[in-house]
Parts: C-alpha cells; sequence; structure tokens
C-alpha cells in the first residue's frame, strides 16, 4: 500500500496528457468490455459502478440504499456517458464522459491536496495521474506502465 498526494492540478495535468489519458482509459473499457464487442451495455457499466463502491459506503461504512433506488441511480450514469441514445456506450462516448468526470474532479479539489492510500496494484485514473506527476519530478523512478 502506498499514499499519494495530488490536487487539482495532478488530474488535470493527466488529462491533458493526451497519450497517457487515451492510453489509461482504453485500457479501463477493454477491462470493463467483458463480451468485447466494443461497447459496453448498461451491465458492464454498472458492474464497474458497483466495483468502486461509490454508492454503497459513506465514509467507509457501508450504507442499505434500496434496490430499486440503486438501479434508477446506475441507468441514470448510464444515460450520461450514452450520448447518442444508442444504449450501449462506445469507447469515444466513454472517453469523453472520462474526461469530464476527471475534470471536474480537477475543479473540486483545486489547490488543495489530498492524501490517498492506494494499494500497489491500483489502478485508477487517480493514481495513473498521481504516477504521472511523479514520473515528471523524478524520472528515474518512473513507473511501467
Amino acid at each position: 500500500m502506498g499514499v499519494v498526494i495530488i490536487d487539482g492540478s495532478t488530474v488535470r495535468d493527466f488529462v491533458k496528457d493526451e497519450e497517457q489519458f487515451t492510453k489509461s482509459v482504453d485500457e479501463s473499457f477493454a477491462s470493463l468490455d467483458l463480451n468485447n464487442d466494443g461497447v459496453l451495455s448498461r451491465s458492464e457499466l454498472r458492474k464497474a459502478f458497483e466495483s468502486m463502491r461509490l454508492i454503497e459506503a459513506h465514509f467507509g461504512v457501508d450504507v442499505a440504499t434500496p434496490p430499486e433506488q440503486l438501479t434508477q441511480l446506475y441507468d441514470s450514469i448510464f444515460d450520461k456517458f450514452d450520448c447518442d441514445g444508442s444504449g450501449t456506450v462506445d469507447l469515444q462516448e466513454f472517453r469523453s464522459e472520462m474526461k469530464k468526470i476527471l475534470l471536474a474532479i480537477a475543479d473540486g479539489l483545486g489547490s488543495c491536496p489530498i492524501q490517498m492510500a492506494l494499494e500497489d496494484d491500483d489502478q485508477s485514473f487517480l493514481k495513473k495521474a498521481a504516477d504521472l506527476e511523479a514520473a515528471k519530478l523524478d524520472p528515474s523512478h518512473a513507473e511501467a506502465s
């Protein structure tokens, strides 16, 4: 387990680095596309958000959210990603929405740094942003991505 310190500029710089951002988003998309059909279904995207446990926990404590409320929330997230209303999320839609989400996180963080405890094998976008910043500060310690 490691600790990283990030702020809005860390996240914003990651999004601005087209090569790293695109590579990371494309890898994430591929891992979510369970049936390898080149698009994300409603259930594939829901599994991704469920695995993050953003909704079912509050400051690390499990909370009981009624299933119908969860379904409604996940459906609204899917609809936001499905920009063209096709019923699936393609790679371009996924990239676009992830960029918006990360830039919103950057705006929320502003210049106030936060500490995050992460597992060594964490592949989150925030961890990748922190790794990219660390590599820029000390290229000799850059992790192989």
